[in-house]
């Protein structure tokens, strides 16, 4: 299958299947005669496998390093739990940063609201 059928197919785009590629996230993709990628079900498979851990929040950096751990074999397990811990620990600490940001956000809105919509009101009252 294409890169573009791929792309359709998983939802990737083909200049991120590209990259992936590129960075040894996934291995390099078979190619035909012309030189085309043709995509085998198993490197489809590794894509979705790709993206599942991606919209969890994994870093390309860390998916890396879990992908060569995993084709390490099952001695690795603690070291992938741990490797997943780190990015579950990374994410609930932006979340506790998006949390602050929104609260001081919500803030200025009940303070704009509050003090400074009057007087804005007042000033330009005719």
């Amino acid at each position: 299958m294409n890169i573009k059928k791929v792309s359709e197919l998983t939802g990737i785009s083909a200049d991120t299947i590209r990259y992936y590629e590129r960075i040894g996230l996934i291995p390099p993709v078979t190619r035909n005669a012309s030189g085309i990628r043709d995509f085998t079900d198993r490197e489809i498979q590794l894509l979705e496998f790709v993206r599942c851990y991606r919209n969890a929040g994994v870093g390309v950096e860390p998916l890396i390093e879990y992908i060569q751990l995993l084709n390490q074999g099952d001695h690795t397990i603690p070291a992938r739990i741990a490797l997943l811990s780190e990015q579950l620990d990374d994410i609930d600490q932006r979340l506790s940063e998006l949390t602050q940001a929104r609260d001081r956000l919500q803030y200025k809105i009940e303070n704009y609201k509050q003090n400074i919509l009057p007087h804005e009101q007042e000033l330009f009252e005719e």
